[in-house]
């Protein structure tokens, strides 16, 4: 979660954090690990309030490299992650086949696409590829926006499709991923063409 310090709504998310900021190195870990446990087996919402906790203890636990101190043996279902050495908790969103799947610690890719397993990777990859163009609608320059004849149509067109694909990782894509990790977790909303996580249902 990338911090904008003029943001108001990332004031606020650093508002939120602060309760764990006031944890101390062991009572972090041993929370970090038990959350874990109980996230383990399921696919979970980005926008799960759990999820929200725990990106947030897990931001502050890697600044202060809380994993690598050992304090705590996190669950064993759960791989160390490349990137940073916690417990790998991955996220997909719509832009795997650039990012990967993210790192729910450290925010950096956790898993290539190409090191994805080869019995899902062909399916998120058509999905990826369909979601693409719906996504691009709302960055539209002038150009295509007039070309289009009625922007606004499009961009609800777009927005509808967007909900389609989103339900579709949620409910079909993101629980195949279960087979190679503990639990994992998906984008269940787009900013930029106004799709929330409650236009979502599974």
């Amino acid at each position: 979660m990338a911090i904008d310090p003029e943001s108001p709504l990332d004031k606020l998310w650093q508002e939120y954090g602060r309760v764990f900021q006031d944890f101390d190195d062991l009572t972090l870990a041993r929370w970090l690990a038990q959350t874990l446990g109980q996230l383990e087996g399921r696919a979970w919402r980005l926008s799960h309030p759990l999820l929200g906790a725990y990106r947030l203890a897990a931001q502050i636990a890697h600044d202060r490299q809380i994993w690598l101190k050992r304090l705590v043996t996190p669950p064993a279902a759960y791989l160390e992650a490349p990137c940073c050495r916690a417990p790998l908790l991955p996220l997909l969103t719509r832009d795997v086949l650039e990012s990967g799947l993210v790192c729910q610690n450290c925010s950096a890719t956790a898993v290539p696409f190409e090191e994805i397993s080869a019995e899902i990777q062909s399916i998120v990859k058509l999905w990826a590829e369909e979601y693409a163009p719906v996504h691009a609608v709302a960055h539209w320059e002038d150009r295509q926006r007039k070309s289009a004849g009625d922007y606004d149509r499009a961009y609800d067109n777009a927005a509808r499709e967007a909900e389609r694909l989103l339900a579709q990782a949620g409910a079909q894509i993101a629980p195949r991923f279960l087979e190679f990790y503990p639990a994992l977790v998906w984008e269940d909303q787009d900013e930029c063409l106004e799709v929330r996580p409650e236009d979502i249902p599974l």
